[in-house]
């Protein structure tokens, strides 16, 4: 059996309830369990804890796989406890994000449409382009909440409650009312009968493409993680060995599909445009971790998110 240490706990912040000044914990007991008995003893969930070493104020992670042995931490050592406010999952947050663009395409082109273009002399009934566009956008956004539920692993559990409103507006605001709106207009060029049929065949094949190539790189990079771990492995497979995150890329590729097909319609132009200059930061990230975690085994990527591009 491992050696039982004592830990000195403080508050960070502010006064956290029933925190505990001393625990005792065994060196094999992992971040998870630590985070868990304070939790428990505090009356809160371990999941709104962090937990940071006195002596470098690093991290203590809230982890199955990282031993209090492998922190560094023993006894007589002081960890600062903070509370980090009402938690929501992460997979929660995504799930209520992708619903709004879900749902408000098919709302505004039916029962809303008389409402939202109630200034126009006659409104006609939805045209093939549009109701095209309607049907990929729920396409896409179905295929998001699939992948939320049954594709990705979180490394992090939890997020504060208060970020789900600003993590939801670029998807309700950009990708639901402001794509939704200016599409479906009865004057907008979707509306025309006569449509750009090689525009609408070209963003098809396109859409279906990039759909499949992310479902493809979403399963290869859940791969690298095992259930309740936080480790990861260098990912390889098609589109990897071009950019760092080809997940980012085959996304923004889709929308552009969405683009053609919707005849050039500058609100789904938009909404890629502002994705993807998000998307490069998060790739330029996510390019200089690999970087440090796996240093000479990884292969520097010099574009991040479109191949040859950026």
């Amino acid at each position: 059996m491992a050696p039982k240490i004592t830990l000195t706990v403080e508050p960070r912040g502010k006064p956290i309830r029933m925190l505990p000044k001393e625990l005792t914990i065994s060196l094999d007991a992992s971040g998870y369990d630590l985070h868990d008995m304070i939790g428990q003893v505090c009356g809160v969930s371990a999941h709104r804890l962090r937990i940071t070493k006195g002596s470098d104020r690093s991290a203590v992670a809230n982890a199955k796989d990282v031993s209090i042995d492998d922190t560094g931490l023993r006894n007589s050592s002081v960890i600062h406890v903070k509370d980090l406010g009402p938690q929501i999952a992460w997979r929660t947050v995504f799930i209520i994000e992708y619903l709004g663009p879900l749902l408000i395409p098919a709302l505004f082109l039916f029962p809303l449409r008389p409402l939202l273009y109630f200034n126009y002399d006659t409104i006609p009934a939805p045209s093939y382009v549009q109701l095209l566009v309607c049907a990929l956008l729920t396409i896409h956004f179905l295929k998001r909440e699939y992948e939320t539920i049954f594709v990705h692993r979180f490394s992090n559990a939890t997020m504060p409650a208060r970020n789900i409103f600003k993590n939801s507006a670029h998807y309700w605001a950009l990708a639901g009312f402001n794509i939704a709106y200016w599409v479906f207009r009865p004057d907008a060029a979707a509306a025309s009968p006569d449509y750009n049929p090689a525009l609408v065949y070209a963003g098809l094949a396109i859409f279906v493409f990039a759909e499949l190539a992310n479902l493809n790189a979403h399963y290869v990079l859940r791969n690298l993680r095992r259930p309740g771990t936080t480790e990861r492995g260098i990912p390889s497979g098609f589109g990897f060995n071009l950019v760092t995150c080809p997940n980012y890329m085959f996304e923004i590729i889709a929308w552009l599909g969405v683009f053609l097909v919707s005849q050039l319609n500058l609100s789904v132009l938009i909404f890629t445009l502002v994705g993807g200059v998000q998307m490069y930061s998060w790739a330029w990230k996510k390019e200089k971790r690999y970087r440090k975690d796996f240093g000479d085994k990884y292969k520097k990527k010099k574009t991040v998110l479109l191949a040859f591009i950026c």
